[in-house]
């Protein structure tokens, strides 16, 4: 991963964007020698968020089998039938 300094990121931006756009690479940007943000190009962060978003849905549905909140093959395919047909 490439670290550049925030005034590196102010004086030259459209450069180090060209390069983020083209190797994917995020840039972990630092401000007063401490990291500050980090600087990702929009299909990797869609990516992300995208897979976070499964995740959840995961995590949620392990939470619902803990709780007991579950549904047999018949009940679940009752109610899905009303939003597919």
């Amino acid at each position: 991963m490439k670290t550049e300094i925030v005034t590196t990121l102010k004086r030259e931006a459209t450069r180090i964007l060209s390069e983020l756009n083209s190797n994917h690479d995020p840039i972990l940007i630092t401000e007063h020698g401490k990291p500050a943000a980090y600087l990702i190009d929009v299909d990797t962060f869609e990516h992300q968020q995208n897979r976070l978003k499964i995740l959840e849905g995961i995590a949620r549905g392990e939470r619902a089998i803990i709780e007991g909140r579950v549904l047999s093959e018949n009940k679940a395919k009752a109610r899905l039938s009303r939003w597919l047909d």
